[in-house]
């Protein structure tokens, strides 16, 4: 035992006193807490959400700009039927200005049925020359999956295509 100020104290006491403290200041602050500051430890205005829906990721993203059909500017490959949903590969080509004035700045893939449809998303600027990417993405079930891509002046440009999944790689 050892001495605490005059009197003998325990370690095993001094252990169940802070215990007992650290406690009651924990239940005193969630008391104090009000529900605005309980929301506001949530997910920010505008993250992802849990299971959110492709209408819900395409305003989060986009808000209501339109988004114009490709007509050839953009170039989808992904193929028609994925055996493995785990790997599916992808690539995006834009055949879109890449000047200072005007440029190709994001590619973004978005799958329609996957729990949080955003799969990827790419950043350029003009010095990359040419819009194009490669990557493999993961698809939980037969869906639509779209590469949409925002010019800096902010206009969208979308390419659609259905791959049909066999066996599922986002837990499926």
């Amino acid at each position: 035992m050892e001495e605490f100020q005059g009197s003998t104290v325990s370690r095993r006491t001094v252990v169940k006193t802070l215990g007992v403290l650290g406690v009651a200041a924990s239940a005193v602050s969630l008391r104090l807490m009000t529900p605005t500051q309980a929301l506001a430890q949530s997910a920010p205005p505008g993250a992802v959400q849990p299971e959110e829906k492709v209408e819900a990721t395409l305003k989060r993203l986009f808000g209501n700009r339109p988004i114009s059909p490709a007509d050839g500017k953009v170039k989808l490959e992904v193929p028609l039927i994925a055996e493995n949903g785990s790997v599916v590969p992808a690539t995006v080509e834009a055949d879109l200005p890449m000047s200072s004035a005007n440029y190709v700045k994001n590619i973004y893939i978005i799958s329609d049925k996957n729990r949080r449809p955003l799969n990827a998303k790419f950043d350029f600027s003009p010095e990359a020359g040419k819009a194009f990417i490669a990557t493999n993405i993961r698809l939980g079930q037969t869906t639509d999956v779209r590469a949409i891509v925002e010019m800096s002046d902010g206009t969208l440009y979308m390419a659609k295509r259905e791959v049909k999944v066999t066996v599922g790689g986002c837990g499926g």
